[in-house]
């Protein structure tokens, strides 16, 4: 029991001086163990985890550890790299925590070698916690109230459990009108208090309780008012098993909660808790037996069961973020690297209603070459008007494809464009509608206001509706990852953990991409492995003021950017028709010496790089055979001959291009068992929502995906794929349509 042991401890503490200076020996051990913990648990050789811990501290980032260190860490990919640092980084602050537990305790002149080496050998933060509990400083409390009355020798005669005597009698001598004990069932209260105080702190309790939780308890929830009609009727009379409960349901019980439409509770049978907790406590058959089962039954009820059903629910929270901050994360990252549509002038339209429809006209480069407005949608239906200025506009301009947003009054827009397409026979034209989520977050910011400061921000949201067809990545990380909704829940979850995970997706989708340096903005220039917010301006400023960049190697001269920096990000900057070839591939200048000795190895030209010539004696070369004669490693001379292959190469124009319409479908139109194209809008836990041209995107539940067993959608589908489905069903009154990608 925690009261035996801090009272064991207070004797022997005195004669057990801990330090907590940590030697360099001791520094050592704790980065093994560490290390050994993470390998252990992430299934990865000890020394690739070692060395990527090196590469970590000394400051290099991940995308270029797994771009360009590939020999140092096995091949280790960004996934694995990141599973290591956030790993390394909790574990690290579990020792830190342990060291200031245990310096709290030894203040205390309560820590043993024995508690010293419990909390030592804790393998989570929540085993600290428990073993310091009991020395932690608290509020006042019951417990605290009799130990100042002077009860805690009645206590500890409760808890030594004799075989005979008095428990009245004994406990009439703590009667004390001094200490504000007028009886003695006040004196055996207020030891009972103290007792119950230190069953709910005890670690082994705790610990064991918390799991026999998890593993046994229900969660059940009801309305608050049986016949308020909500979002949450499913929860009105629901229970389930806390193991069992995935994540998504979590996350709407929780919020239908914090709304207080659900009442939530977290049911246990308490028998075998009492069972269990009497085991630890009562000795045998005693004068007190009875009362400290009363005590259990306290200890339980009042302090026991509400903080671990916080704590329990709490974890079922954190990992049901978890999930859905990693479905939010991949969805993010699909929509990042959705192929570019380059080489086409496009018209992006902003829909509305009463304040009608926002165009922009962009040229191949993202341009803005005209904005203007039109009212083809409720109230208004100024039908006719608006297509003269449609006309006149992609007549003007050659518009080839029209991007609608997703947004307000996007279907009625549709049905308006695909309309006019059809009258439109002097070109050949196309429609599509993007996602626009974070459309109207880019628009306020200062970065738009600085972009196109003589518009409002309706008209700079159609161009960058226009802009993210053209370009998604470069368009897209102006804005703020979380803006971009492409998940569920994501309002729901810790902020800082949804920012960290969205960033490095961002950072990844950038530098898996690569960046030209003279055409890149200073919000995607921030986003390169070792490139901040101050860097990327003073990379643009340099830009602006002296030209576009010749080399890589003239980066060095801007401000600020040292040679740390240099290395991080060089390789995943390009440079388009500079005086090196080689500044337009993924090839780090480090290895620009191994590229010269292979071409003058093979006799051959660099001035050829991207000719078919080229290309077919490149083709043909074994890197497992020269990398020794080249002296790099295997991996990194199949990354240059794979870059040498195909310089300049946008690897998102490999993915399916988006799917262009001429033509809109209503909901009536759809029957069961009706073929279609449609382009996946979001994937959630239980499904994904496909765009097939109607008002609402229509849901492939989780069943629907294949005929065969399909643990999570995403193992099926991504956002941005073009896919075919069938009707299911069509429920026109809710708008819904079910969809299914099992052929009939």
């Amino acid at each position: 029991m925690a009261n035996e042991q801090g009272k064991q401890v207070s004797q022997t503490g005195a004669e057990e001086t801990v330090t907590m200076e940590l030697t360099e020996e001791k520094k050592a051990a704790i980065q093994e163990r560490i290390t050994r913990q993470i390998a252990d648990e992430l299934q990865i050789g000890g020394g690739r985890v070692k060395t990527t811990v090196g590469l970590l501290d000394e400051g290099n980032t991940i995308p270029f550890i797994a771009r360009y260190r590939k020999e140092m860490t096995g091949e280790l990919d960004e996934n694995q790299l990141r599973d290591i640092e956030e790993r390394l980084t909790y574990l690290r602050n579990l020792e830190s925590r342990k060291l200031e537990v245990m310096r709290l305790i030894e203040e205390q002149g309560k820590l043993t070698g024995e508690l010293r080496a419990s909390i030592e050998r804790a393998g989570k933060l929540q085993e600290v916690e428990d073993l310091y509990r009991p020395y932690r400083q608290k509020r006042k409390t019951r417990a605290s109230v009799a130990k100042e009355k002077g009860l805690e020798p009645l206590a500890q005669w409760l808890l030594s459990q004799p075989r005979q005597g008095n428990l009245t009698a004994e406990a009439s001598k703590y009667v004390n009108e001094d200490r504000a004990v007028s009886t003695a069932e006040e004196a055996i209260q207020g030891a009972m208090d103290i007792i119950a105080e230190q069953v709910a702190d005890d670690a082994k309790i705790r610990a064991w309780v918390r799991r026999h939780t998890f593993e046994q308890g229900i969660v059940s929830t009801e309305a608050r008012k049986a016949d308020q009609e909500s979002v949450y009727e499913m929860y009105y009379s629901y229970q389930e098993p806390v193991r069992k409960l995935p994540p998504h349901r979590i996350l709407a019980i929780n919020r239908g909660e914090r709304e207080d439409v659900l009442k939530v509770s977290l049911d246990v049978q308490t028998d075998r808790i009492h069972d269990f907790i009497g085991k630890q406590l009562i000795k045998g058959p005693s004068v007190t037996r009875d009362t400290l089962t009363a005590v259990i039954e306290d200890a339980y009820k009042r302090l026991l069961a509400p903080s671990i059903e916080r704590e329990v629910r709490g974890e079922m929270t954190e990992k049901a973020e978890e999930k859905a901050i990693q479905v939010f994360a991949e969805n993010l990252r699909n929509l990042l690297l959705q192929p570019p549509v380059k080489g086409k002038v496009v018209l992006g339209v902003d829909p509305a209603y009463r304040t009608g429809c926002k165009l922009a006209v962009i040229d191949d480069t993202g341009k803005m070459l005209e904005i203007a407005v039109t009212y083809p949608t409720p109230p208004n239906n100024k039908v006719a008007e608006a297509k003269a200025v449609f006309k006149r506009l992609i007549e003007s301009y050659s518009v080839e494809l029209i991007v609608i947003g997703n947004g307000t009054a996007s279907r009625e827009t549709e049905q308006f464009v695909a309309e006019l397409i059809s009258e439109v026979k002097s070109r050949k034209l196309a429609y599509l509608i993007v996602n626009e989520a974070g459309a109207s977050v880019y628009s306020a910011s200062k970065l738009a206001q600085a972009e196109f400061p003589d518009l409002d921000v309706s008209e700079r949201s159609a161009i960058s509706i226009a802009r993210r067809l053209q370009d998604p990545l470069a368009e897209l990380v102006k804005i703020e990852p979380k803006a971009i909704g492409v998940g569920q829940y994501q309002h729901d979850v810790t902020q800082k953990r949804l920012d960290e995970s969205l960033t490095f997706v961002v950072e990844s989708a950038v530098n898996h991409v690569g960046v030209d340096v003279n055409t890149a903005s200073a919000s995607l220039l921030s986003y390169v492995s070792g490139i901040n917010g101050t860097l990327a301006k003073n990379i643009v400023k340099f830009r602006d003021e002296n030209g576009k960049f010749a080399s890589r190697t003239q980066l060095q001269k801007v401000p600020r950017l040292g040679a740390k920096a240099f290395e991080q990000c060089v390789g995943f900057l390009r440079i388009p028709g500079g005086g090196n070839p080689l500044d337009n591939t993924p090839i780090h200048p480090e290895s620009y010496a191994v590229v010269d000795k292979l071409f003058r190895d093979q006799k051959l030209d660099v001035s050829k790089l991207g000719s078919e010539e080229l290309k077919a004696v490149l083709q043909r070369l074994e890197p497992a055979e020269l990398a020794d004669k080249l002296g790099v490693g295997v991996p990194t001379l199949r990354d240059i001959l794979d870059s040498l292959l195909r310089p300049g190469r946008d690897p998102r124009e490999e993915l399916e291009a988006p799917l262009f319409r001429t033509d809109v479908l209503q909901l009536e139109d759809l029957t069961p068992g009706m073929e279609l194209k449609g382009t996946v809008r979001n994937v959630i836990d239980f499904g994904a929502f496909v765009d097939i041209g109607i008002k609402n995107d229509g849901l492939v539940h989780i069943s629907q995906l294949s005929n065969s067993y399909v643990k999570h959608p995403m193992d099926v589908v991504s956002v941005g794929d073009v896919v075919t489905v069938w009707v299911l069903n069509v429920d026109v009154k809710k708008g819904r349509v079910g969809l299914t990608m099992k052929k009939p």
